[in-house]
Parts: C-alpha cells; sequence; structure tokens
C-alpha cells in the first residue's frame, strides 16, 4: 500500500512537471509564432488549464515531500507526545479544509459535464476536462493529507519533516540513503 501511495504522490508530480513543460511549448509557440504570422487558436486558455492542473497535481507531491511552504513556529517548539498531538490537529484541520475544498470541486465538475458546459473561447472545449487536473489534483491532496494524519497518529515521524538543523553530516546522510527528504 505504501508504494502505491508513494507512486501515486510521484505520478502527479511527475503530470504537472508535464503540464508545465506544455506551458512553456504553448507560450513560446505563440511567442515565436508571431514572427512568423502562426497563431494558436486559444492559446491561452489552454496555457492557463495546463497552469491551474500543474498547481494542483504538483500539491501531494510537494506536500510529502516536505517543499511546501507552512509555518512550523509552534510546532517547532514543541516536543514528545505534545507535538505529536499538535501536529495530529493540524493535519486533521488542514484535512477537514481540503475535503471540503475536493468536494465542491468534484460537484462543480460534475456539474459541467452533467450540463454539458463549454469553453467561451475560440475552442468549445468541454469544461469538465481541464477541471479534472483540478479536482483530481485536490483529491490526491486529500489523499496525501489523510496518509500523513494515519502515519503520524501511529507514532511516526511526518514525512514532511525536514531533519534538524544540529543534526551531523554523518547523520544527514544516514537519512537521505534510506529514503528521508533532504
Amino acid at each position: 500500500m505504501r508504494r502505491a501511495l508513494d507512486l501515486l504522490y510521484l505520478g502527479a508530480g511527475y503530470a504537472a512537471g508535464v503540464f508545465m513543460v506544455a506551458i512553456f511549448a504553448i507560450m513560446m509557440i505563440m511567442s515565436v509564432g508571431r514572427q512568423f504570422a502562426i497563431n494558436i487558436p486559444a492559446g491561452d486558455d489552454f496555457a492557463s488549464w495546463c497552469m491551474a492542473a500543474m498547481a494542483f497535481l504538483g500539491l501531494a507531491h510537494t506536500f510529502k515531500r516536505g517543499e511546501m511552504i507552512r509555518v512550523g513556529l509552534l510546532l517547532e517548539r514543541l516536543h514528545g507526545r505534545t507535538k505529536q498531538i499538535a501536529e495530529i490537529v493540524a493535519l486533521g484541520i488542514a484535512t477537514a479544509f481540503i475535503l471540503y475544498f475536493t468536494r465542491h470541486a468534484i460537484q462543480m465538475t460534475y456539474d459541467s459535464w452533467r450540463f454539458n458546459d463549454v469553453a467561451q473561447g475560440v475552442v468549445a472545449l468541454p469544461l469538465w476536462i481541464p477541471q479534472l487536473g483540478f479536482a483530481g489534483g485536490l483529491v490526491i491532496l486529500s489523499i496525501a493529507l489523510i496518509d500523513e494524519m494515519v502515519n503520524v497518529i501511529a507514532g511516526n515521524r511526518p514525512s514532511y519533516e525536514k531533519g534538524s538543523p544540529d543534526e551531523t553530516p554523518d547523520e544527514f546522510i544516514e537519512r537521505i540513503s534510506q529514503g528521508g527528504g533532504g
């Protein structure tokens, strides 16, 4: 199960990378294409849809790797059981908010499909297609938050937590060799 979840987060991260490359390609073709009278109909729309998919699909991978900005001023000062309880509370609150957001994103995507909503631009693309990246990224982030909460409740160190600044280089190398974050 652990391997499947890690592959899910990694796959979502790679998908976000693919969308980033697509944004780059679209923007470069649009910029260079102007010199040669080449136009991509609704290129701005496609770039913005790719940007939304990239941002939301990358959330779970970023969270699990500890690269997401989080305010740990209080949590860094706590130790032992108190810190574990505070982490669980923080993860519980985050999970509740993201599940709420995810439910409405899925409902919006479903409604777009059900009502046959199409984009208002040059290309009449069904809106549920670009909304899949948004809703799918939130579903994967929800899974990652629940996964992390179960991990912390089991008494493990959060996967997003970086090593302490006072650890020795040997401890750092050992942690990295065992698959810990850098």
